[in-house]
């Protein structure tokens, strides 16, 4: 339904994406991850026709959407990282604003407004002004706006960042309901891996502007498939356990956590002995130790070498 093919934008002459493909197939919900800086919000620009891409295409059932971005834009629904909304406007007013530059009025404007206040949970508080809303309720009005025109593929660019554990869970079983039982066509970017988890169906990795690794997730997590997660629980941080751990030739990747260190060991390799003995040579008290299969988040910083926030 929706690819891009060999995206690449410089600026003054330093590439920001480079060669990036993808797609989309209809009704699919995709993630895509990086670091800041890996060159997300640039290829979200130019496949939402907000920026010219220096080479390469995207298309929309085959046609080039670089060529002619109108008919991109009449199906597209983005809903950007800051919030886009009117604050002393109310809730209403705001829809009805953006529903007008979708092209609706009248009854059909009205009918879509109050659509998609029922579709965020905002039926009761759409007369309030925005400056009265919180964190969350503005997240939500956010993407009702991008929903106005019912749009058949919406790109989420980290739609729940700074928002209460409530309005988080609500956005995202939300996205789910309406990618799984309205097959709307999901492209969603998160500093939070949990989300993806919970939402994708396949994955892209984005890293200094180009893709890295992609497929389902299972298939990414694959690429450590010869190796186990160690999760040490400590009583308070020991810099130098830390240090000699990163360095140990055998550990394939160590981080430091709220709670003490996660290892990245090779699978069958025997070093919780060797962990434990060190542990004690640094007078370290290990409250818990946890062995388990490696998860997304980590095949992730096994690429790029850095935490997704980071």
């Amino acid at each position: 339904m929706l690819e891009t093919e060999g995206l690449t934008k410089s600026f003054k002459g330093k590439k920001a994406v480079e060669g990036v493909s993808l797609y989309l197939d209809k009704g699919e919900s995709v993630g895509l991850l990086g670091p800041n800086g890996a060159g997300k919000s640039t290829t979200i620009s130019m496949i939402s026709t907000l920026a010219r891409p220096t080479s390469g295409d995207v298309r929309l059932n085959g046609k080039s959407v670089v060529k002619d971005p109108s008919a991109m834009r009449s199906v597209l629904g983005v809903v950007p990282q800051e919030i886009a909304l009117y604050e002393e406007l109310t809730a209403h007013e705001n829809l009805q604003f953006f529903g007008q530059i979708y092209g609706l009025s009248g009854k059909p404007l009205e009918t879509a407004i109050q659509h998609v206040l029922k579709l965020v949970g905002l039926e009761d508080r759409q007369k309030e002004t925005v400056k009265t809303y919180s964190g969350g309720m503005k997240r939500r009005v956010n993407i009702a706006a991008a929903m106005m025109h019912k749009p058949d593929v919406i790109i989420m660019d980290e739609p729940t960042v700074g928002i209460d554990p409530q309005s988080r869970s609500y956005i995202l079983e939300m996205v789910r309901r309406l990618n799984k039982e309205e097959g709307l066509t999901v492209l969603y970017t998160s500093h939070y891996m949990e989300e993806v988890e919970r939402l994708c169906d396949r994955v892209y990795i984005m890293d200094h502007g180009s893709i890295i690794a992609s497929g389902t997730k299972d298939e990414l997590k694959r690429i450590l498939s010869g190796e186990e997660t160690v999760w040490i629980e400590l009583d308070r941080a020991y810099p130098e356990l830390f240090a000699e751990l990163k360095m140990n030739e055998h550990i394939i990747q160590a981080a430091e956590t709220e709670k003490g260190i996660k290892l990245i060991i090779p699978k069958g390799k025997r070093m919780l002995a060797e962990i434990f003995q060190l542990a004690e040579r640094h007078q370290a008290q290990i409250l818990n130790v946890n062995v388990q299969t490696p998860s997304l988040e980590d095949v992730f910083l096994h690429l790029t070498g850095r935490k997704l926030r980071d």
